[in-house]
């Protein structure tokens, strides 16, 4: 472990930063990113021993979190609902990816002959 990041035994989670490399990579202090996690802008993973840390993604979220706020002016509590639509809209899009890989899986299998069966059934007579 080079002090720069830990990276994990699981080959499907990325390397993972400390507070301090995040921050520094964020162009942030340590503290900001603190309040950030705080106010569930931004949640890293934690360690066993319940340090954070934070992925490439999460420094990415905070460079949007500063852009935001430092360039659009938008408050935290507006950023914290841009991020919770932009989460919904993501996993919207995935659901969708996903139905429709499904949809042209299932069209793309062979027919069955059809089966119907036609019931016929006499008019009442008065």
């Amino acid at each position: 472990m080079g002090g720069e990041y830990l990276m994990s035994g699981r080959k499907e989670e990325a390397r993972t930063f400390l507070i301090s490399v995040a921050a520094e990579l964020a162009g942030m202090h340590a503290q900001t990113l603190r309040t950030y996690d705080r106010l569930g802008l931004v949640s890293p993973q934690r360690s066993s021993g319940g340090g954070r840390r934070y992925s490439q993604r999460d420094v990415d979220l905070l460079r949007e979190v500063q852009r935001l706020s430092q360039d659009e002016g938008v408050n935290l509590a507006g950023i914290k609902r841009i991020i919770e639509l932009t989460n919904q809209v993501e996993a919207l899009q995935s659901r969708v990816r996903e139905l429709t890989n499904e949809v042209e899986h299932l069209r793309s299998q062979p027919r069955p002959k059809s089966t119907a069966l036609v019931v016929w059934q006499p008019r009442h007579q008065r």
